[in-house]
């Protein structure tokens, strides 16, 4: 049902996926060759960058690249190691694509530091140019700290080998924390799961155009079974939506231009599943187009494949941590005689204001956290926060124990109400009230 005319734009996309790894682009030689403008050939060379199949890399230009795969977002690359410690290339720029997968700090005798190197690994290390030598040859790539540089041979050989060798002027524990962190982000953000890890790569996506009619519609329901479709204009860009409900009592020749709900809410490929979720439930959508940056249809989505997806996140293990998990992770449950569910943490230096007292925004994140504990408790699925009224009676000190009262007011299919309240030595400190709409009715 897609209409198969390209754009210029699309046609260059097309093109730059198709050159080999490593060829050099540029927006002349691309506008040359597909005979368009350099502002076109521009915006579709920004476009691819954003894709993951050029990149532009210092002293060489934009090349094509292997576009990088969500299972490798914990693994860094050379390039990425160059960028954030502000570093210089010199030597073994060919290589600068390649991942990580671990970094070993040079703080030994040579013998003992090479049984930790291996291919793929990063030596930081300062000015041992054998040191250097010896990483490469066993695969690895060298960051040498404290801005010192190496031999011309260690330079022709990280050459040879296509293996960086990088300076940069912090110091080892530096280079080191900075290296470790951005490891850490990237185990957190492994765990976000997007669309377009839960659609098919090449998925068909059946639509109908303006023009199309009620009979058009029944008969595309009964090839697919399926009573809602994305609505494309002449371009194929998503302009609208239409369901069996918007077709009560329409005649059998009337087209659905005039039936179809415009300017449909959309989603892209990296939208995280939470929030997709969040839109259909909020909104009342059970089908969400997902399309590229043109608004050309890519796949669909609908609330039972959401729903499977946040049920796959919650069975998935934690994978670094977040700041809402690091405060949380201080607080030990409890159960009063009657069973209520509690909580009880001590406040940590990390949690205060400028004042020496709890922060207003930590004291909200453990209210929320503690209406969510007690709504699993009590009902399993995730839960969106709809509005939150919240007081803080009294400030709470630096070290001082806390004692958090969550209690469900009323629950329903869809709805959820909560009450908390926070205790500092059996006197009320912070009180809120929460409504909530629950994410596995999708």
């Amino acid at each position: 049902m897609l209409q198969e005319t390209a754009t210029k734009h699309e046609q260059i996309l097309k093109y730059i996926e198709s050159l080999k790894i490593g060829t050099k682009i540029s927006v002349r030689k691309i506008a040359e060759k597909m005979e368009v403008s350099e502002g076109t050939a521009y915006r579709a060379i920004k476009e691819a960058d954003n894709l993951g199949l050029v990149s532009t890399k210092e002293r060489v230009g934009t090349v094509r690249v292997e576009k990088k795969l969500r299972d490798n977002i914990d693994k860094l690359t050379f390039g990425e190691v160059v960028n954030m410690v502000d570093g210089e290339v010199l030597g073994g720029i060919g290589g600068l694509h390649k991942t990580l997968n671990k970094f070993v700090i040079g703080a030994m005798q040579q013998d003992a530091m090479m049984r930790y190197i291996d291919a793929g690994s990063l030596l930081i290390v300062g000015n041992r140019s054998k040191a250097h030598t010896c990483a490469l040859e066993q695969g690895a790539g060298v960051l040498i700290t404290g801005g010192f540089t190496t031999s011309e041979e260690v330079r022709k050989l990280a050459d040879q080998l296509e293996l960086p060798i990088i300076s940069s002027s912090y110091d080892t524990f530096t280079v080191a924390s900075m290296i470790n962190r951005a490891i850490y982000d990237r185990l957190i953000k492994k765990k976000i799961l997007l669309i377009e890890d839960i659609v098919p790569a090449h998925m068909q996506v059946f639509v109908m155009k303006s023009h199309h009619t009620l009979k058009d519609w029944q008969q595309l329901h009964e090839q697919t079974g399926h009573g809602r479709f994305p609505v494309v204009d002449e371009w194929n860009r998503v302009i609208g939506m239409i369901t069996s409900r918007d077709l009560i009592g329409a005649e059998p020749e009337q087209t659905i231009d005039k039936l179809m709900t415009r300017n449909p809410l959309t989603a892209s490929p990296n939208t995280s599943v939470a929030s997709a979720a969040h839109l259909m439930v909020w909104e009342g959508i059970d089908l969400l187009p997902v399309v590229d940056a043109n608004r050309k249809p890519l796949a669909v989505i609908s609330r039972k494949d959401v729903l499977k997806a946040m049920q796959h996140i919650q069975r998935q293990p934690q994978n670094g941590q977040t700041f809402e998990d690091l405060i949380w992770s201080g607080f030990n449950e409890e159960r009063t005689k009657e069973g209520q569910l509690s909580f009880r943490g001590v406040i940590t230096p990390q949690m205060i204001n400028q004042l020496g007292t709890v922060s207003e925004g930590v004291l909200t994140i453990l209210v929320i956290q503690a209406a969510y504990h007690v709504v699993q408790d009590i009902k399993k699925g995730d839960l969106v926060m709809d509005n939150m009224s919240s007081y803080f009676v009294k400030p709470v000190q630096i070290e001082s124990e806390i004692h958090i009262l969550p209690k469900v007011i009323e629950v329903s299919r869809k709805f959820g109400k909560i009450e908390v309240e926070i205790f500092h030595s059996q006197t009320l400190v912070a009180k809120a009230m929460l409504t909530t709409q629950f994410l596995d009715q999708l």
